[in-house]
């Protein structure tokens, strides 16, 4: 079975040859569309082998995917933006998938580098290529529409997925937002849509989310709530669809989890505690893959630990870092939690991890600092308030740098 490679591109000339440099021993075909580039993308991709297409940009990506669909020669279809790499890890599993006769599409664990809140979503971009299989909606392009429709006709295929990251995406860092515009974007185009399409969950969970994200929070909850409302609806009807109630309902499962875990982080912006606490909890029942809750895991870990419950808070992270023991974030609130319940032992092995797993951690080496202080391990404290300050001041940090020097020559620790 042949794979291709099929991408839309415009001035991604810096993070482009990192994306192709993963795929070009996989794939046995690139073929990237070049939407008005006035760069050097296409110059890149062509160096790299890709057979490169241009295209007039319309403001809809779905648009776009489709047209650069229809230069893919391949049995299989792999998706991937300029900013996202393939994971070398996952390549032996995507070689034997796509030699099995039942899948029709493979969804794929994606990481958020550098993410704190959810650092994993599962995105639907390894796929037969079928005649009917295209993209749909203006800004998350996605094909899952059209795939559940040929479900409908042609049973016999199965919708699966792969355990393990497969695509790293570093496009959502504050940085790259900024940088490329992201958020204006994607609200003009799911505003286009959504009015069309005004109760559709899916564009609902996005752009009320955005909304959310950029302080826009009643608006963000109307909009969630709105999706809520209708995706639970439809979750009630597809229990009772036979054939199709395993692949539809499971990627509805997904979008309640997005509405009901924005929600959570809505309402904690409004200071209504107790409503986030039931979106989270409601996030975290629903029977979808474990490593997409971990950001409802986490947060609802912060208001355990905010309302000074403080076991509830150790045991919503220690589930986190079940589902992932990778998950840094985790490992650092766990460790101030076990600050506060004065487990200095337990607490400074939980910095230590998020530290390995991230050694520009600098709150982690702060906090550290802070407990080794405690259990009188001066030079460890020493180190590792060093380390904090180093990282603030190499991360920009000024004021927090300045901060904890002050601190640190008031106790002595520090000349």
């Amino acid at each position: 079975m042949s794979i291709s490679l099929c991408m839309i591109v415009k001035n991604e000339e810096i993070a482009l040859p990192k994306c192709l440099n993963s795929v070009k021993d996989f794939v046995d075909e690139m073929v990237v569309l070049d939407t008005g580039s006035s760069d050097r993308t296409a110059e890149i991709a062509q160096q790299f082998g890709a057979k490169v297409h241009h295209f007039q940009w319309s403001n809809n990506f779905s648009t776009a995917r489709n047209a650069a669909l229809k230069y893919v020669t391949g049995d299989w279809v792999l998706v991937l933006d300029a900013d996202e790499i393939l994971a070398p890890s996952i390549v032996p599993q995507l070689q034997e998938v796509i030699q099995s006769d039942e899948y029709i599409l493979i969804n794929l664990v994606r990481q958020e580098v550098g993410a704190i809140q959810s650092p994993y979503s599962l995105v639907s971009r390894l796929f037969r290529h079928h005649p009917e299989i295209r993209f749909e909606r203006p800004y998350h392009a996605l094909v899952d529409d059209s795939v559940a429709a040929i479900l409908q006709k042609e049973p016999h295929w199965q919708v699966g997925y792969l355990q393990g990251v497969a695509i790293l995406h570093t496009g959502y860092q504050k940085s790259a937002i900024a940088q490329n515009n992201k958020s204006a974007k994607a609200q003009a185009a799911m505003l286009e849509f959504l009015s069309t399409h005004p109760n559709d969950p899916y564009v609902c969970s996005k752009l009320g989310a955005l909304y959310v994200e950029t302080g826009k929070i009643s608006q963000g909850i109307e909009l969630l709530q709105r999706g809520l409302n209708q995706a639970t609806g439809k979750s009630i009807q597809q229990q009772n669809l036979a054939c199709m109630a395993a692949n539809q309902s499971e990627d509805n499962y997904e979008i309640l989890y997005e509405l009901h875990y924005h929600l959570g982080i809505a309402y904690n912006h409004l200071k209504k505690p107790q409503l986030s606490l039931e979106h989270y909890q409601a996030a975290i029942k629903l029977p979808i893959y474990p490593m997409l809750k971990l950001g409802a895991y986490n947060n609802l870990g912060n208001l355990r630990k905010d309302a000074g419950d403080l076991n509830g808070a150790k045991k919503a992270y220690e589930t986190a870092l079940k589902i992932d023991p990778d998950f840094v974030t985790g490992h650092y609130n766990l460790g101030m939690t076990l600050k506060a319940l004065n487990l200095f032992t337990d607490a400074i092995a939980c910095y230590q991890k998020a530290i390995r797993l991230n050694p520009y951690y600098a709150e982690a080496y702060q906090n550290l600092g802070v407990v080794q202080l405690k259990v009188g391990n001066l030079q460890a404290s020493k180190t590792a308030f060093k380390n904090a300050i180093l990282l603030h001041e190499q991360q920009h940090n000024l004021e927090e740098a300045k901060r904890l020097r002050q601190g640190l020559y008031e106790i002595g620790l520090i000349r």
